[in-house]
């Protein structure tokens, strides 16, 4: 039972930085009235996400993981303090450089979690658990891009920024408290940094790995436009902060996390090579959706539907990459494999949203949103002419033949 605690409470504190710098930082620089040009600048704190591996084996070969989480949650709180400042006089340039930090202090602290999860539990139950990750990572979602967004509407930033810099204080000490001591013993670091270029190696090795890079790095290109300007679009339609936390925040997060559990349902009743393309269509349609809010400007159930209907989807396409990407990692490598995975895939969001504003100033919503579906179509086709060979590992594990 106390592993239930800490999965679910490590989870939710690597989610709720992911929030704060990927949507938090969003919904406050459109409240403060930034063009979507700067808005979709935003995008650019991705990357840390996306070059976290440059810097992961310092959390290997220094200290171990559980000194390495409480240290990082102390410093996203004492960030998340800082962002009062600026969200007192919108100084925007100030509160830019601040979620950078944030961006840079949250990737270490995943890398930190990933890797302690790996390192402390038995490989036949990490499986098990990895339902309750993803749960904990979407409720910190909803409470950052929902609650807290509410909150900065209703009453102020200043709270909203302070309610987060306590969480993040109480769950560094709750995670001192209950964590585990890592009972793997520390190699040399020199073998560790011959365990870092062997697994680096053996991924770029694999059967088709220029298709599964491929795949990785588009699957999500139209989304990644999408993602960027839907506030600033909820926006233009005249949706406060309010209403926005509620729209993307609280309904959209739930809806997504329903989305993630039926596309993992459908993945283990048909297979990922049997469902692979159908769920990327999926996947694919609340862009035009969202073509078609901004053509006929409908109301707010409409607009509801459209928010959910998006979330859910994503939800979906989420199942599906996770589960291509766990099925890249090989044994031996599996946290280093899966962190190679993970930035690949947000490197399109980092490219796509930096240059989504500059779009929409250029062609309007409804065609930057009509340019975004266009940029899910390559995905399309590597889902459907994927080689059969990608998904060998799943035929042999599950003993699925080909259709």
């Amino acid at each position: 039972m106390r592993k239930i605690y800490w999965i679910a409470s490590s989870y939710y504190a690597e989610g709720l930085p992911f929030s704060l710098v990927q949507q938090v930082s969003v919904q406050f620089f459109t409240a403060a009235g930034a063009g979507t040009p700067l808005i979709g600048l935003l995008s650019l704190l991705g990357l840390p996400w996306n070059l976290k591996l440059f810097w992961s084996p310092l959390i290997d070969l220094f200290g171990n993981k559980k000194h390495w989480i409480f240290i990082m949650e102390l410093i996203l709180a004492g960030v998340a303090v800082l962002l009062i400042w600026p969200a007192q006089t919108h100084n925007l340039d100030l509160a830019f450089k601040i979620f950078a930090l944030m961006a840079v202090m949250s990737a270490t602290h995943d890398m930190s979690v990933d890797g302690f999860y790996i390192q402390t539990l038995p490989e036949a139950e990490q499986a098990g658990y990895s339902g309750l990750r993803v749960a904990a990572y979407r409720v910190a979602m909803l409470v950052g891009n929902g609650a807290l967004v509410i909150i900065a509407g209703w009453i102020s930033w200043f709270v909203c920024f302070l309610l987060a810099a306590l969480m993040l204080l109480a769950l560094a000490f709750w995670h001192r408290a209950v964590l585990p001591e890592p009972l793997v013993v520390p190699a040399h670091r020199q073998e560790r940094w011959q365990q870092v270029r062997a697994a680096l190696q053996s991924y770029l090795q694999q059967p088709h790995i220029l298709w599964a890079l491929a795949f990785i790095l588009l699957f999500r290109a139209g989304d990644a436009f999408l993602f960027a300007m839907v506030t600033p679009f909820l926006h233009s339609l005249g949706y406060g902060l309010v209403a926005r936390g509620i729209l993307t925040g609280a309904v959209g997060t739930i809806t997504g996390i329903g989305g993630s559990i039926l596309g993992g349902l459908i993945i283990a009743r048909w297979s990922l090579q049997r469902s692979i393309f159908s769920l990327t269509v999926v996947q694919s349609f609340p862009i035009l959706a969202y073509a078609w809010l901004a053509w006929g400007k409908p109301d707010l159930y409409a607009v509801a539907a459209v928010a959910a209907f998006e979330q859910f989807a994503g939800g979906l396409g989420t199942a599906v990459l996770m589960v291509f990407l766990m099925q890249r990692c090989q044994k031996g490598y599996e946290a280093t494999h899966f962190a190679i995975g993970s930035a690949l895939m947000s490197l399109a969001a980092t490219i796509a949203g930096s240059y989504s504003g500059f779009l929409v100033v250029e062609l309007g919503y409804m065609h930057f949103f009509l340019l975004s579906f266009a940029a899910a179509v390559p995905s399309l086709f590597l889902a459907f002419f994927l080689p059969a060979g990608l998904f060998t590992q799943e035929r042999e594990r599950y003993g699925i033949l080909p259709k």
